[in-house]
């Protein structure tokens, strides 16, 4: 843990629940809601067992009647309006501020303007107003600013990973580099940030979030995408994302020990366009990590590598195949809020 006043925990760090914010017809997934409602029960039922879950919703009636099979003891349901179910990025972002947890509530504009987000970027202040979070936690307001949550990742130890693919495009902040990871590590309390400038998926809309591409893991541990087909349309710009992993160092100046995920095999819509399903986009959660997998070979591949990683977690793979024709997965919808300090 570093010494400054303002802490990023990382994500292995002991959680008090998990934000999911549920579909309804009137949603993208409205054409195959009851589809991918099996997806959302599976990854609510596996994190209710085993810690709180918020789930946000239209109708806490349909959701509930949809989660009945869960550990309802540990579900907190909050109704209000939403645009979509991408929690990982309309969610507030936790730090730990003077020993108090603190949730910072960015502006999330859609992805750099691209979907409606006028009902989603509310979510957040309106738990708060209704005290949903608890005593013990402090709300501030950075909507002067564009941030998801999907785009960065710490190891909560200083360090934050990022892309500039995301973090520099257009319709987010226009400001440079260099302004935005000032106020990076203003808000965040982190003494340094890794930018990565290649890596992306085909059927990508988040312009290269970092949590499809890499995850800061424990023991200076990096597991990232890579890709070994020389034929395929991702094979060069993920080695490129690899050849600027191999040369970040770690705090103490020494190379990263990287950890391959395999690609999945390709996976196509209904109009032939690739679909971005990564194993990278798992949730670690208290005593789990929640895989996405998509029925290819590589599904056991990836799970073995992160059974590894987290030698003391459970290993729960779920079928994400219905979340990536909406070109998202599992992290992409959750939110993790750690333990309030004592």
């Amino acid at each position: 843990m570093t010494d400054k006043k303002t802490f990023f925990p990382a994500e292995w760090a002991k959680q008090d629940f998990v934000q999911m914010t549920f579909p309804n017809s009137d949603t993208d997934w409205a054409y195959m809601l009851d589809e991918v409602n099996e997806c959302f029960v599976h990854i609510a039922y596996e994190i209710a067992k085993r810690q709180k879950l918020l789930v946000v919703c239209k109708s806490a009636t349909q959701t509930g009647n949809l989660l009945k099979n869960c550990n309802l003891s540990n579900v907190v349901f909050f109704e209000c309006a939403i645009n979509d179910t991408w929690a990982r990025d309309h969610a507030a972002i936790t730090v730990v501020e003077n020993g108090i947890r603190t949730l910072l509530d960015f502006t999330f504009n859609g992805w750099g303007l691209k979907f409606p987000a006028n009902h989603d970027n509310l979510i957040t202040n309106q738990l708060v107003s209704k005290n949903i979070f608890g005593k013990n936690t402090l709300y501030k307001d950075c909507r002067n600013f564009v941030l998801e949550g999907g785009s960065i990742e710490t190891d909560g130890e200083g360090t934050m990973l990022t892309t500039e693919k995301c973090l520099l495009s257009e319709n987010r902040n226009y400001l440079k580099k260099k302004e935005i990871e000032d106020k990076l590590k203003l808000f965040f309390g982190v003494s340094r940030i890794l930018w990565l400038k290649s890596g992306s998926l085909k059927g990508d809309d988040t312009d290269s979030h970092i949590d499809t591409l890499a995850r800061l893991c424990p023991n200076d541990t990096i597991v990232y995408v890579k890709c070994g087909d020389k034929n395929s349309d991702h094979f060069f710009e993920l080695q490129k994302m690899e050849t600027e992993l191999r040369n970040f160092r770690t705090l103490n100046a020494k190379p990263y020990n990287l950890v391959p995920l395999p690609l999945p095999a390709p996976i196509f819509d209904s109009n032939a366009n690739r679909l971005p399903a990564t194993y990278a986009n798992y949730l670690i959660i208290n005593g789990a990590v929640l895989v996405p997998v998509y029925n290819t070979q590589e599904d056991e591949t990836a799970c073995s590598r992160l059974q590894e990683l987290f030698p003391d977690r459970e290993i729960v793979a779920i079928n994400c195949l219905p979340l990536i024709k909406q070109h998202g997965s599992l992290h992409c919808l959750t939110m993790q809020f750690p333990v309030c300090p004592t």
